[in-house]
Order: C-alpha cells, then sequence, then structure tokens
C-alpha cells in the first residue's frame, strides 16, 4: 500500500477528497437548503486554499520532486489547520467552549416590539452552536475535522516516505 503512496498519488488522492468534500458541502447547502453558519463558511477556505496546492503538487512530482515534497507539506499542514477548525466548531456545538459572540450565546432582546420585527426583516444569524445536520451521529464540523485530519495524514505520510 505505501508503495502506491508517491507524491503524486497522495496530491491527487488529496485534491479528489477535498473537492468531494467542498462538493458535499455545498450539495447540503444548495440542494438540500442546509445554510452554513459563519463558523462553516471559514472552514472551507483550507479546503479553496489546500485543493490548487495539492494539484499543484501532483503536477510537479515528476518534474520537480523537491518542491513537489514542499508543497506536499504545506499540504498536510492546511489540512491539518481545516481539522484544527472543525474540532474547535465541533467543541461549540458539543458546549465544551464558547463560540463567536457573533452566532452563539444568548440571542438578543429587541426594544420594541417594532424593533424586533424591522430586525427580522434584515439580519439572519446561523447560530454556530446549534448542529444543522448530523450524518451518522457526527455533525458536519466533526466530519470536517475527519476528513481533514485524514487529508493532512495522507500528505504527511507520503512526505516522510522515501
Amino acid at each position: 500500500m505505501t508503495a502506491l503512496l508517491t507524491i503524486r498519488n497522495a496530491a491527487l488522492l488529496i485534491a479528489l477528497g477535498a473537492l468531494a468534500t467542498i462538493g458535499g458541502a455545498w450539495f447540503i447547502e444548495i440542494v438540500l437548503g442546509v445554510k452554513p453558519c459563519p463558523l462553516c463558511l471559514e472552514q472551507r477556505i483550507p479546503y479553496y486554499a489546500g485543493i490548487p496546492v495539492a494539484l499543484l503538487t501532483a503536477a510537479l512530482a515528476d518534474r520537480a520532486p523537491q518542491a513537489a515534497r514542499a508543497l506536499l507539506a504545506l499540504t498536510a499542514l492546511i489540512f491539518l489547520i481545516a481539522s484544527s477548525m472543525g474540532a474547535y466548531h465541533a467543541g461549540v456545538e458539543f458546549g465544551w467552549w464558547k463560540g463567536p459572540a457573533d452566532c452563539t450565546g444568548a440571542v438578543p432582546t429587541a426594544a420594541s416590539m417594532g424593533d424586533f420585527l424591522k430586525s427580522l426583516d434584515t439580519v439572519r444569524v446561523i447560530r454556530c452552536d446549534e448542529v444543522a445536520m448530523r450524518i451518522f451521529g457526527l455533525s458536519l464540523a466533526a466530519w470536517n475535522a475527519v476528513i481533514a485530519g485524514g487529508l493532512a495524514l495522507t500528505a504527511a505520510l507520503a512526505v516522510q516516505r522515501r
């Protein structure tokens, strides 16, 4: 199995896994109508950075192996950050720690009924401390931690392989 985990193959596997993950997030948002919270949207940023880096790594693997190895190490770091972001968000959902004030905690009350009705027209906060969807018992944030951790591990294993 490790013989198949070349720099090129690992980079392609990571790019495909990351594309599938982002595609799944967009499907859940656009098709199923589950709106992402601010933390969910932030967790996508490492994928947007990691996918092109992984594809560049695969393209350079045969022509510039040292550069490809360095880029794959960068890919591992990117997805380690993504995994950490998912774990942080899952911790907010589990109530282990507080999340950002703009999407967790108590909902502020309006001073009057008119203010309340006006705020309904202009503001729709998607809460970061409520699980929008579970798959096999895990929230999407927890799944992000697992998937991104697997992508980071794949990159790290391929980098250290000689």
